[in-house]
């Protein structure tokens, strides 16, 4: 009777705490959050696991000594190439095809996110942010468990490009959610910022939880408990969103986002994804190459090369922390903590190749975690915001296009950088990436004046006399008014003034 009375109880505050709009968002964002955690650990998991893996695979496959190639096959090239590489293929040729396989492995998930994110930014715009999640999730989950079961490497990469599908609309949907339910700020920055910090924690505790399960527990392991996790995040979807109920489906029916190529047309937003993209290909590209970077100049140990990411977690949370309480006091200089966060990205890509030993090392990680943290946090809203002056707000589209510029750093990265790196050499590598950083962030001064639009009321909001909640609330432009000599009200001019006819005059044909 009392564990009765007790699950009644449970049942209605549960009840209670989904009816609370307050509540309920809280626990949107919940699940939001462990969604983006669980695709960066999948990201990430994999990094001690694949290479201990696909070696064993290839020494599995490799002949034994005393293997011999009959003497009756024709003695064309290619089968002389060919039996050679059965017998006698070199250390070398067999450590590089293995690297090969690696960066292709990596990259896979990025290339296949890039392809489909121009067609699950619209499809989130036209169903909504629910059943997106729900079908991202649904994807993690089926990946997670092909890895788990993976024994050759068709099936790992099967499994890494089912991810990259995954992600496309997990990662995608999630934020849009998080956009939409969080209409103001600061509350929006800050609800932006805790999911980067999820995001962030991923990404770094992956590596060594990935490394501890699969040395002592198997393979398996690390990849059945994220596979649980993702089902488990799936029902609490579920059961906050009701994604399939009659309501959940009538307030959906609402106004249709602007085109994802309208969006990509825009200047502010062209130039916001500009800059994500080139804050990340540091990261993307040092993650491949550090590691033998660090083994050939300061003969660092395998813990110190898995270890070398760990400590930026502290300073790019703090950059998240930082810039959600500047944004909440100077809202209008968003574009000042991406410009600084690009330069302090810059400086520390630069500082990397004269790193002679661990710790100066570690200090320029952390700068340059911190630089992200700080880009990331100041433009993932403003995308938002631009979206609710010029356009109409439906998030799915804008942030799919922030998802592309983060794919095109971490689909190079694993391919281009080894190659770089052997050509031109790591410090030239290093060094370019500080330049590009450095030299882009002036372009962020094009981005000022955008806190000077203010969005009007929308048309719900007219009509049911109540401020917005999220869920699609259409809005029109309307920029702070600037009077003509003739007394008619204009718009603020902006660094893109002259283009601006241009743009409005195509999206009018359009």
């Amino acid at each position: 009777m009392t564990a009765r009375a007790a699950a009644v109880k449970l049942s209605e505050a549960a009840g209670a705490a989904l009816q609370d709009p307050r509540r309920h968002r809280r626990l949107v964002l919940v699940i939001v959050c462990v969604a983006l955690f669980l695709d960066n650990m999948l990201y990430m998991v994999i990094v001690p696991i694949v290479p201990d893996y696909i070696a064993g695979m290839q020494k599995a496959r490799r002949p034994t000594p005393g293997t011999e190639v009959s003497t009756l096959q024709l003695s064309t090239p290619a089968s002389v190439s060919a039996n050679r590489g059965n017998t006698s293929e070199s250390p070398t040729a067999a450590t590089e095809n293995e690297d090969v396989k690696i960066g292709v492995l990596f990259a896979s998930k990025a290339i296949l996110q890039l392809l489909v994110n121009p067609l699950s930014g619209p499809f989130i715009d036209r169903m909504s942010y629910d059943v997106p999640l729900l079908i991202g999730l649904g994807v993690l989950f089926a990946s997670t468990l092909l890895f788990a079961f993976a024994e050759d490497y068709a099936t790992l990469f099967a499994a890494r490009s089912l991810q990259g599908l995954g992600s496309a609309f997990a990662d995608t949907s999630g934020i849009a959610m998080i956009a939409d339910k969080y209409p103001e700020e600061p509350e929006r920055s800050r609800a932006l910022g805790v999911a980067l910090a999820f995001i962030s924690f991923g990404s770094l505790v992956a590596p060594p939880f990935g490394g501890f399960l699969y040395q002592f527990a198997g393979k398996h392991t690390p990849f059945l408990v994220l596979a649980a996790v993702s089902l488990l995040d799936a029902l609490l979807l579920l059961v906050v969103a009701k994604p399939f109920s009659a309501a959940t489906r009538a307030r959906a029916n609402l106004p249709v986002g602007t085109p994802i190529h309208r969006l990509m047309l825009d200047p502010y937003i062209a130039v916001v994804a500009g800059a994500l993209t080139t804050c990340n290909i540091p990261l993307a590209f040092l993650e491949p190459t550090i590691a033998t970077w660090m083994e050939h100049t300061m003969a660092a140990s395998e813990w110190e090369t898995g270890m070398a990411w760990l400590p930026a977690f502290v300073p790019h949370v703090l950059g998240v922390y930082l810039t959600v309480r500047l944004a909440a006091r100077y809202p209008h200089l968003q574009w000042l903590y991406g410009a600084l966060g690009l330069a302090v990205i810059g400086a520390s890509s630069c500082v990397v190749p004269a790193c002679r030993s661990f710790a100066p090392l570690v200090v320029s990680l952390c700068g340059l975690c911190f630089g992200i943290a700080l880009v990331d946090t100041a433009l993932l809203p403003t995308l938002a915001f631009l979206v609710d002056v010029r356009h109409v707000s439906v998030y799915g589209s804008v942030y799919a296009i922030a998802d592309i510029s983060y794919s095109v750093a971490y689909a190079l990265g694993p391919i281009v950088a080894g190659h770089i790196v052997h050509s031109l050499g790591f410090a030239q590598l290093s060094l370019g990436m500080g330049l590009a950083n450095l030299l882009y962030a002036p372009v962020l001064l094009l981005l000022r004046n955008v806190g000077l639009l203010r969005r009007s009321r929308s048309e719900r909001d007219v009509l049911l006399e109540e401020p917005p909640q999220g869920l699609y609330d259409a809005v029109r432009l309307r920029e702070r008014p600037v009077s003509d000599p003739d007394g008619a009200p204009r718009s603020p001019s902006g660094p893109f003034e002259e283009c601006e006819d241009v743009y409005n005059n195509y999206y009018t044909r359009s």
